[in-house]
């Protein structure tokens, strides 16, 4: 009997295991199509993470990258330096016929430089005025590796911008120009370019400040304020673009703070760029409405106050003929109330030449009003 029950329990367990492995059998069977997406679906998400797995540096450098070009400038160099008591005039052909040698300080050559640039129009590169300024040769190379000549277009130095015309048919990389007036200080910034000939080199960084004067940079022969960005700029990156995290262009890279304080990188405002790059093309050269002052900005922190005051007055200028004084302290021009020199600049700037604008100055204890009418830049010097 107990040998009996064994059998029997035995026989239990191996029909319970059949009987099992047939239900599981039947069941993966009947939902095998359920099975069969949640593989598909899982597969979906690898390739969903893949993808974002991308970083948007990736992303806003396709977007720009091909627009952007390197600039190769030849310029002719004649620098013959000759004593004062020399009698003879030695041009090359005597030279040549005599067998003179000059000292290879002295000699005729031919100067190269680079810069970098992109394209923004229909074969239109635009680019720093310092790249290609005296240039006599311009060859401007794509980044699939393809050259074409390039022609200055028109220049200025003032605001130290450039458009190039390409010779050669497109279509052509364009980049998305961006609205410099959108970003904020804490935005990502990322400068394209060529520096030292390395095409396509990136860098990423910040966006540090905005509206930077360059009177604050010891610079007082150019009229801009500038983006400030801790993105590396280096030789050669001069007239790329500095580009936002969507990959439009917010900035043509212009300068670099070398010596104590280096890391600092500083752009053009595209806005801007776009606004001269504009009345380069149409007129060849840009209009800079002046009065002919030139402005300090003090500080009281005790007071926390600034003001605005007349450092110099440009003799025969708008503003000497209107009566405006060293000294005179700017507060309102036209319906801006004045903070900076940067409000004063802006404010000439949009009003144009040749017609008159109200300044309200303060002269020791007295408010004085006046009417200026400015002039282009080039009229000051005359």
């Amino acid at each position: 009997m107990f040998l009996k029950a064994i059998t029997q329990i035995k026989l239990f367990k191996f029909s319970f295991r059949k009987l099992f492995l047939l239900s599981y059998l039947t069941f993966g069977l009947i939902n095998k199509s359920n099975v069969i997406p949640q593989q598909i679906d899982n597969q979906n998400l690898d390739e969903g993470s893949k993808i974002s797995n991308i970083s948007f540096i990736t992303e806003a450098v396709k977007k720009t990258g091909a627009s952007v070009v390197t600039i190769d400038t030849q310029r002719f160099v004649k620098n013959k330096q000759y004593s004062r008591d020399s009698r003879i005039f030695l041009d090359p052909y005597f030279e040549r016929f005599f067998g003179l040698q000059l000292s290879p300080e002295n000699q005729p050559r031919i100067e190269q430089s680079q810069g970098s640039g992109f394209i923004f129009g229909d074969g239109l590169v635009m680019t720093n005025a310092h790249v290609v300024n005296g240039s006599e040769r311009l060859i401007v190379g794509l980044s699939n590796g393809e050259k074409y000549k390039g022609k200055l277009i028109g220049q200025d130095l003032l605001t130290d911008l450039a458009v190039i015309a390409l010779e050669g048919k497109g279509p052509w990389p364009k980049a998305k120009l961006g609205d410099s007036t959108k970003i904020e200080v804490g935005d990502w910034a990322i400068a394209v370019g060529n520096p030292f000939g390395l095409e396509n080199t990136v860098t990423l960084g910040i966006i540090s400040n905005l509206n930077r004067n360059v009177s604050q940079l010891g610079i007082y022969d150019k009229k801009f304020e500038l983006i400030q960005t801790d993105a590396a700029i280096n030789p050669g990156n001069s007239g790329g673009p500095l580009l936002n995290s969507k990959g439009e262009v917010i900035g043509i890279n212009t300068l670099i703070r070398s010596g104590p304080g280096a890391g600092l990188s500083f752009a053009i405002p595209i806005n801007k760029a776009k606004n001269i790059a504009s009345q380069l093309i149409k007129n060849g050269k840009v209009i800079h409405p002046m009065i002919g002052i030139n402005l300090i900005d003090e500080s009281y922190f005790e007071m926390n106050k600034s003001i605005v005051k007349v450092g110099y007055v440009v003799p025969n200028s708008p503003a000497a003929k209107s009566g405006i004084f060293i000294n005179d302290i700017i507060l309102k021009v036209g319906k801006k109330d004045i903070k900076n020199s940067s409000d004063v600049i802006n404010e000439i700037s949009k009003n144009g030449i040749n017609k008159f604008i109200n300044i309200t100055l303060k002269r020791k204890n007295k408010i004085i009003k006046l009417k200026v009418k400015p002039t282009d830049i080039t009229n000051l010097s005359k």
